[in-house]
């Protein structure tokens, strides 16, 4: 039986002993605050990790999903609790409605007649009395196919001249492809998300072979001929007062020693259908080899008006110039709110959530009208909401730990209000970013297929084939028969006249 340390006799070791005592117990307290607010960061973010996880099993998510739940476990075991489980995402699955196959698409209409010519019990003729149709979807598999151009050469029988037709352009001087292969090439890799090596086993099977080195080559002149029309898609989307931006990461492979490190895709987008507005929507793609705030300035440096982007400080620069206003972007503020939320719902997240919900109704009332009437409808009715938010925010501010999720999601609203306001005054501005957001969709989904980009030379030839694609696909043209009329007569278009080719002033 262990006997107890007997207490000092002497008054101030005694004294001593007790503030050791309390030291020793507030930091005791302090670690576990601690703990709780690490299981509540990290519950946080395998819950977000394990939504993103719904309908994909990427390797190294998961690595990340199974990290944290060994950290988690840990923290509780150290707090003498149970292991909470997180609930997984399930999604409730409805029977889809078989709707009716497109009348676009060309039918072969085979008649299929009983085996007896007559009625077997009389020999009489048949007489149709009607008939049943069904209808099944099929695939004809696209071929390759060699085209050839003859140039006969003619002679004068009474003279010596002679004639003959000067050879048609190519794409690609003294170059294989023609401008459908190039195109299919182009949009198989870069809005369909097959690597060039797949591609290449593709044609293989076809009884082609076609080196994914050559293909390559391929995508590098198709970026040098259309470098003019880039050219020329800049212009106008930067033409415009209102731009919106964004930035996605890629893998881009370090020369030598196999591994990968960051690049970045930058993305302006025109667009400005929601307000009534009836000039072309487009979008400018730039590659850059890192994220350092001298790329967006470098962008945006003859660009005068609005932003409407996320938070990133690169852009503080652009703001202090006079010439760009920021505006912010309530998907993004929302989106913090609606990632603790989605694990453990609060009273304070519910309302948040609720009160920004009706700031979107509003919008999706007025989405299209002019912009004098989008300003008179925020002023009526949206501007009372957020000012009514933005005290009920600053109230909320003081209840919760200041270390916690929720109050970087209430501090992010607060130090953004102004910019998040701004579309209240000017009805051009919309109440978010998405339309950048949706421009990058594309790039998210392809670089889980190709996994990094060969080089920075590979980073800006995607920038000039998603600028292209995602601005055809933006006008509502498929961005393969835009790109085959293209690259069928860039090669001999006067330069001086590119933006004749740019997508909504083609006829295809």
């Amino acid at each position: 039986m262990q006997t107890a340390t007997p207490l000092p006799e002497d008054i101030d070791a005694l004294k001593a002993l007790v503030m050791s005592l309390r030291e020793e117990q507030a930091t005791l307290r302090q670690s576990r605050h601690d703990d709780k607010r690490e299981i509540e960061r990290l519950t946080l973010l395998l819950a977000k990790l394990q939504r993103m996880l719904f309908g994909q099993r990427s390797e190294k998510l998961l690595r990340q999903i199974e990290q944290l739940e060994l950290e988690l476990e840990e923290l509780h075991i150290n707090q003498g609790e149970r292991t909470p489980a997180v609930e997984r995402q399930s999604s409730e699955r409805s029977t889809p409605v078989r709707r009716p196959l497109p009348e676009h698409l060309p039918r072969d209409t085979h008649e299929h007649l009983p085996p007896m010519a007559n009625c077997p019990d009389c020999g009489g003729a048949w007489k149709r009395l009607g008939e049943d149709v069904s209808e099944m979807l099929e695939y004809v598999p696209s071929s390759l196919r060699v085209v050839r151009h003859v140039r006969p050469r003619l002679a004068c029988s009474c003279c010596d001249r002679i004639a003959q037709a000067p050879a048609p352009s190519r794409p690609i001087a003294r170059g294989l492809p023609g401008p459908g292969l190039l195109a299919h090439v182009f949009v198989s890799k870069y809005a369909d998300h097959i690597p060039l090596y797949r591609q290449s086993g593709i044609y293989a099977r076809e009884g082609v072979e076609l080196a994914d080195s050559t293909l390559g080559d391929w995508v590098g002149a198709g970026h040098r001929l259309m470098a003019p029309l880039l050219d020329a898609l800049h212009d106008h989307v930067f033409a415009g007062t209102k731009l919106h931006a964004d930035d996605t990461p890629v893998a881009v492979m370090m020369p030598g020693n196999g591994k990968t490190r960051q690049g970045r895709l930058w993305t302006y987008v025109r667009d400005d259908r929601p307000s009534g507005s009836t000039v072309a929507p487009a979008v400018w793609f730039r590659y850059s080899p890192d994220r350092k705030g001298i790329h967006p300035q470098q962008h945006l440096k003859h660009f005068s008006g609005t932003l409407q982007a996320d938070a990133y400080a690169g852009y503080n620069a652009v703001y202090e110039t006079g010439r760009v206003i920021q505006a912010g972007c309530w998907a993004h503020a929302r989106r913090k709110f609606y990632d603790i939320h989605a694990d453990r719902p609060t009273p304070v997240t519910t309302e948040a959530l609720a009160r920004i919900g009706e700031l979107y109704r509003i919008e999706a009332d007025i989405r299209g009208s002019p912009p004098t009437t989008r300003r008179e409808q925020r002023q009526a009715r949206a501007a009372p909401i957020t000012a009514a938010l933005h005290a009920w925010l600053q109230a909320q501010l003081p209840t919760v730990s200041r270390k916690s999720t929720l109050a970087d999601a209430i501090g992010y609203a607060l130090n953004q209000w102004q910019a998040l306001t701004r579309y209240l005054d000017d009805g051009e501005l919309e109440i978010d970013n998405t339309a950048a957001e949706r421009a990058l969709r594309g790039v998210a989904v392809g670089r889980k297929n190709y996994l990094f980009m060969g080089s920075d030379r590979g980073g800006e030839r995607a920038a000039t084939m998603y600028s292209l694609m995602e601005t055809a696909k933006l006008n509502g043209i498929d961005p393969e028969a835009y790109l085959r009329h293209v690259l069928t007569v860039i090669a001999d278009h006067p330069v001086n006249d590119v933006a004749a080719l740019l997508p909504w002033n083609v006829s295809l």
